[in-house]
This record gives structure tokens, sequence and C-alpha cells, in this order.
């Protein structure tokens, strides 16, 4: 098959195979303009500088792929695990604080990858089973299914056209085309949307065509890194989750090779030197996984490419402005394919490995983590002076591990 041909015959594309230029930069665009709305979501929520979290959500991926031997198609960016310690931070003692106690958590990571280092990874995925990662994976994408029908539901109608313009796409088109369903699906609803005035260009017209991010540095104290740093411990299990997620799309083991240790390595760092110049935590996203999914394309280098669009967002704020006038119902109606996606990888995944759910011990553990998982479940814990909580995929992800190991084999 000649190199051209590996491009159109749309199988999955991996790390060696060749795609041209050109269509390298379409693809990273499209996995730019899928992380935009999250990734500017969580300092918008918070208050630290949005082109900040952009730039550094760039040289994080960057680090992060550096560090893990360039070899995992991941995305990293804004962390929502934080947002409501870094609130409560925030209100406490200002927004330098909170970057201290995020450098701190992102440093817990590193601790954690050394410990993975010298004990070995075995230790750790003995405890992630399929009967536990697939219903995890599954509770990855449902959980963010309610974060789609919101936005979504803003103007179904552009919802709508957006969603069949991704479906039409992936289904009917022919060669490179057919990896572009998100693209034309923001274009193409970006264009009805205009048509239909329900954009609103001022943003644009106000922002400054260059300008570096405003940079800001951490202060520290004991009260801020015990208040947020110890959210470590349960987006450690999130980050073995996600990079499980990837893997299991992509059909390739990342906890052997490039390894656990450096995936932990270079999440912790991304998270530590973006939160040292003013940007949020960094996590893999689950919404590029999903155009991991639905495109096929799995080569890393597509992820380096929206990194560096990723930067270039951060210093010239007009380009900023036009990608946050898309409508979030427009990239409400593609998350419903999206997230969809990755519940769709778990489900495949415990088809693959054949789990029997004629078994009661595997019907129970996925039952609760679904459960758990799903319905908002808190488990707050207090150690002395620290006190965090434990919710969500963390949760659920710890209770079906201690079932695993504590039920009665049948």
């Amino acid at each position: 098959m000649s190199k051209q041909e590996v491009v159109e015959k749309h199988q999955p594309i991996r790390d060696g195979d060749y795609i041209p230029t050109g269509k390298k930069i379409i693809l990273g665009m499209q996995h730019t303009f899928t992380m935009f709305g999250a990734t500017v979501l969580v300092p918008l929520i918070t208050g630290i500088d949005i082109s900040v979290a952009l730039f550094m959500a760039g040289v994080g991926t960057l680090l992060f792929h550096f560090l893990t031997k360039n070899k995992i198609p991941v995305f990293l960016g804004s962390s929502f695990a934080f947002i409501t310690p870094m609130l409560m931070v925030s209100k406490m003692y200002g927004i330098p604080y909170v970057q201290g106690g995020i450098v701190v958590a992102g440093l817990t990571y590193v601790i954690i990858a050394g410990l993975v280092y010298f004990f070995g990874h075995e230790k750790i995925v003995e405890y992630f089973p399929p009967i536990v990662t697939g219903p995890i994976i599954m509770v990855i994408g449902l959980k963010l299914a309610p974060t789609a029908i919101d936005m979504a539901s803003q103007n179904w109608l552009l919802a709508v056209v957006s969603l069949l313009i991704v479906i039409g796409v992936s289904t009917y088109a022919k060669g490179f085309f057919q990896v572009l369903p998100v693209l034309f699906g923001l274009v193409g609803g970006y264009i009805f949307a205009a048509i239909t005035g329900n954009i609103d260009f001022t943003p644009v017209t106000e922002a400054a065509l260059f300008g570096l991010p405003n940079f800001t540095f951490p202060k520290f104290n004991l009260e801020s890194i015990m208040i947020i740093a110890p959210i470590a411990v349960a987006t450690v299990v999130e980050h073995i989750g996600n990079i499980l997620v990837v893997g299991t799309t992509v059909e390739d083991d990342f906890i052997e090779s490039p390894g656990l240790h450096r995936t932990l390595l270079g999440d912790g760092l991304a998270t530590s030197l973006s939160a040292f110049l003013g940007g949020p935590a960094n996590t893999t996203y689950a919404e590029n996984t999903g155009v991991l999914a639905l495109t096929k394309i799995y080569h890393p280098v597509i992820m380096r490419i929206a990194a560096c669009f990723a930067i270039i967002l951060g210093v010239m704020p007009k380009l900023g402005a036009v990608i946050s006038t898309i409508p979030s119902s427009i990239v409400g109606g593609i998350s419903i394919v999206l997230f969809g996606m990755i519940a769709s990888v778990g489900g495949r995944s415990l088809v693959e490995n054949k789990i029997d759910f004629t078994s009661s011990k595997n019907l129970i553990i996925a039952a609760v983590i679904f459960v758990l998982g799903l319905g908002g479940a808190v488990l707050p814990v207090k150690l002395g002076a620290v006190s965090f909580t434990i919710e969500g995929m963390a949760l659920a992800a710890i209770v079906g591990i201690i079932l695993n190991k504590v039920l009665p084999k049948e």
C-alpha cells in the first residue's frame, strides 16, 4: 500500500505512518477546536487568565509528549477536578496561592511516578482488570453526557445541524474528508449560526491581534497547599483511567510502554509548570480521545500540532476570540457523538475481553462503578488538618478495585 493510500483508506493511522504535512495541520486544528471550550471554561470559572491557560495547555502537552517518548496521542487541557478547592483558596488568599497549591499537587504526581518506577507498574496494573477498567471508561464518557446536553440545549437547532454534519461526514464522506467530521461539524454549524444571526462578533472586534499572556508567579502557604494538593490523590486514579482509555481506544498498552511512571511524570510536571506561570492544573482530555475513536487517526504528532495551535492562540487573542464566538450549542451537538464514543470504547473493552456477566461478582463490580461514578457520590476524607473529597470516577474506581479484590472468585 502506498503512502498516500495509507491516509485515504480510513484505516487506523499510527505513529510512523505517513500523513502529508497539510493534512497533519488540518487534523491538528480539529483537535484544537475540540479542546478549546473545556480548556477556557476552567479559567473563566476560577479567574485565571484564559491566554495563559491556552498557552500552558500547549506547552504542557509538548512537555508530556517529550517525557513519554512522543508515543501517546493525548492533549493536556485544564483540569476540572481542582475547581472547587481553587475557588476556595482564591477567596481566602488570592490566585497566587492557588497557583502554589497546584504546583505542589503536580509535584505529588512526580513523587508517585518515582514510586511506580522503583516498585514497578505491575503492582498497580493488577488492580485494573477489564471488569474494572471497562466500566470506568464508560463512566468517563457517560459522566460527560449532561455537559453535552446542557450545551446543546442552549440552541437545539444549531446542535442538531452540527450533529447531523458530523454523522454525515463520518458515514458518507470519502478519503481524507472522512477523518474530519468534527472540523466539518464546527465549520458547518458556525456558518449556519452566522446565517441565522446566532453569533456575536463583538469579542473579535475588541480583541488585540497580538499580546503576551499575563504570566504570574505562585505564592505558598501551608493552608492553601493542604486544601489543593490532596486532590492529586484522586486525580492520579483519574490519570490512570484516562491513560487506559487512550490505550484501549488505539489498541496499545501505554502503561507498559512508555510506562506509567513516565505518564505520571509528564502530567505532574505539566501541571506544576502551568501553575508556576499562572495556569490551571492540566489533565489528559477525554474530548480529544473521543476524536481519536471517531477518526481512527492515532498519530501522536497530530496532538503536538494541536499544542502548537494552542500556544499560538495564547499569544494571538483575536484568534482565540474567533473560536470563543462558536456557540456552545454547536460544541454540545458534536460532543453527543464524542462523549458517547468514549463510553462505547469501554463497552468494546468488555466485549473483547469476554467479560462474563452471568457472574455475580462481575455484575456487582460494574453496577457499583456505574452508580457511584454517574450518581454524584462524594466521600469526604479528613486526616488531621488535611481534608479533601474523593468523588466521581476516582471514587468509583477505588471502590471497584476494592470489590474486585475482596469478592470471592466464582
